[in-house]
């Protein structure tokens, strides 16, 4: 094993990370944790779609990871084991959703139809800026939340995250082809009702994030001095991606995918929190020997 003086390992990889955690570098350790942390926590929060479900679903696939870390054995690249683990747990993990429980895209898009309109004037629309966004963030979120859970995972790896279908199927433990007709269906069925009922993609509908924002303000659904989703965040989504470099075209579909790559990477709220429940784990410290 290669003795690290620094003890700054921005430049190991994976496998040397993993060598060194497994044999009780808690440095090491660490940094593998900080590096995986925006992905993993990105996915909860799409999945979960609030951030306190996000941050709890975040540690736990951690703590499952260090648990069978000794069983990684570089066959595979370490981000494909590690995201086949965290999407295995997400997917049958009973913790539910504590704000949104939907039941159908309609019953969902009722909802907002539900919520009244008031139109802003010029100065009301750069005061409340970040509010409209966080409206728009929140209320797009909620819609990934009508699909079921595989659904919602295919989506967000494959349309948010622009995981080719290879990776994807392999992650799923299902052929490529299988994932790809997943995908399609899957944005077929979200791009449909969004292009029926949400004005970001047709113009044609009346919905407008900014006319809802006093009426998600009064119900208590959006609290201007405590945003939940337009917060702790220095990129987007399809900055984390590989395909950043794709240009969009202006077809319903590339504007549906425009709408939910544009949501912020976010930081957990208790990042550093998270990294020293993790470490400080009776079970993680034995295992590893901490």
């Amino acid at each position: 094993m290669k003795d690290l003086l620094s003890g700054n390992y921005s430049d190991y990889t994976d496998t040397q990370l993993v060598e060194l955690s497994i044999d009780g570098d808690k440095k090491a350790l660490q940094g593998l944790i900080i590096r995986h942390q925006m992905f993993v926590y990105n996915l909860a929060l799409k999945m979960a779609g609030n951030t306190q479900d996000a941050e709890d679903l975040t540690q736990e696939v951690f703590i499952k990871v260090i648990t069978v870390l000794s069983q990684f054995k570089g066959k595979s690249k370490f981000t494909t084991w590690l995201y086949r683990i965290t999407v295995n747990h997400f997917l049958n993990s009973k913790k539910q959703n504590t704000k949104l429980k939907l039941v159908s895209f309609e019953s969902y898009f009722n909802s907002i139809d539900s919520v009244p309109s008031f139109e802003l004037n010029d100065q009301e629309q750069k005061e409340f800026k970040d509010s409209i966004e966080e409206i728009r963030i929140n209320c797009t979120t909620g819609m990934l939340l009508c699909l079921s859970k595989e659904q919602r995972m295919i989506y967000i790896l494959g349309e948010m995250f622009d995981i080719d279908h290879n990776l994807g199927g392999e992650i799923l433990g299902i052929t490529p082809g299988n994932f790809r007709i997943k995908l399609m269906r899957t944005r077929q069925e979200l791009y449909n009702w969004m292009n029926k009922k949400c004005g970001l993609v047709n113009v044609k509908n009346p919905c407008r994030c900014s006319k809802k924002m006093r009426g998600y303000i009064k119900e208590g659904k959006v609290d201007p001095d405590n945003l939940n989703f337009n917060t702790r965040f220095k990129s987007t989504i399809k900055e984390m991606s590989k395909n950043t470099a794709i240009p969009f075209t202006d077809t319903v579909e590339e504007l549906n995918k425009r709408v939910f790559q544009s949501h912020p990477a976010q930081t957990p709220i208790q990042a550093s929190k998270i990294i020293d429940e993790i470490l400080n784990n009776d079970l993680i410290k034995s295992i590893l020997e901490l």
